[in-house]
């Protein structure tokens, strides 16, 4: 194939990928930033976060977790052997990482429980609606959308999203120090672990795309992949935007259209 993407830079440099991508990467950095840098997760990393915004949050975000392996077994179904070297490669990476997945909701739960929230609780769901957004739009993504923008939409930009905020909780000691000690390091591991593990996984993700798509994808398809990563960061901070809401504090928050402006 002429047009075949071959990755031969290092994995984690955008320069490695086509010009197309590296734009992608730039017309979608505002919207990642906006849930990377969100207050939720400052407070979290200052150990200042509200219970009850935590427990929203944790309670809230369980079904993404624990479907995370699901809308990746949806993906791998859309996979044929041979038939394109895109699919070969997402079927390889797809059936290494789904069991990889099924672990992280064992760890979410080990979360969960520190903040005294049970199995019975995350499964209950008494969470306001928008908070289910997210879910929703991933399950609809992973069973509706073809092979390349739902995994835009999920392994890359929300598992990248995820790797960065991770990594920024866990910059400080602060929020781990309030942990109880004991049960502190398996209360701790889903953070970790995607601090650390994450930073490559939607990097090779990206690779799956450009390898589907080619070094000269139509303007059709590189704005559906635009427009899928985008969507699943907005969700994302929508997300949070609705759990700052139960913070006791939120009255000292700056006023709905100043932070418009400031996202502007």
């Amino acid at each position: 194939m002429i047009d075949a993407f071959i990755r031969t830079g290092p994995l984690m440099d955008p320069a490695s990928y086509p010009l197309w991508a590296q734009q992608l990467i730039r017309d979608c950095a505002a919207s990642k930033r906006r849930v990377v840098e969100h207050e939720f997760y400052q407070r979290l990393r200052d150990n200042r976060l509200g219970s009850k915004a935590l427990r929203q949050y944790l309670i809230g975000g369980w079904p993404v977790v624990e479907q995370f392996s699901l809308y990746m077994a949806q993906n791998l179904t859309k996979t044929r052997y041979a038939r394109h070297p895109g699919e070969d490669l997402a079927r390889r990476w797809l059936m290494r990482n789904i069991r990889v997945e099924l672990n992280h909701a064992d760890y979410w739960v080990n979360w969960c429980h520190a903040h005294g929230i049970s199995l019975a609780e995350l499964q209950a769901q008494q969470v306001p609606p928008e908070l289910h957004a997210l879910s929703h739009w991933c399950w609809h993504t992973s069973s509706a959308d073809s092979l390349i923008v739902a995994i835009a939409a999920t392994n890359y930009a929300i598992e990248g999203a995820t790797g960065e905020w991770s990594a920024l909780v866990c910059s400080s000691g602060a929020y781990a120090a309030g942990l109880p000690e004991e049960g502190r390091k398996r209360a701790m591991k889903w953070l970790k672990l995607h601090a650390q593990y994450d930073d490559e996984h939607p990097w090779e993700a990206l690779e799956i795309v450009c390898t589907l798509a080619g070094n000269h994808p139509s303007a059709t398809l590189q704005a559906e992949l635009r427009e899928a990563v985008c969507k699943s960061y907005h969700y994302m901070y929508l997300f949070l935007e609705r759990c700052l809401q139960e913070e006791p504090a939120l009255p000292k928050r700056q006023g709905a259209a100043t932070r418009a402006a400031l996202v502007e």
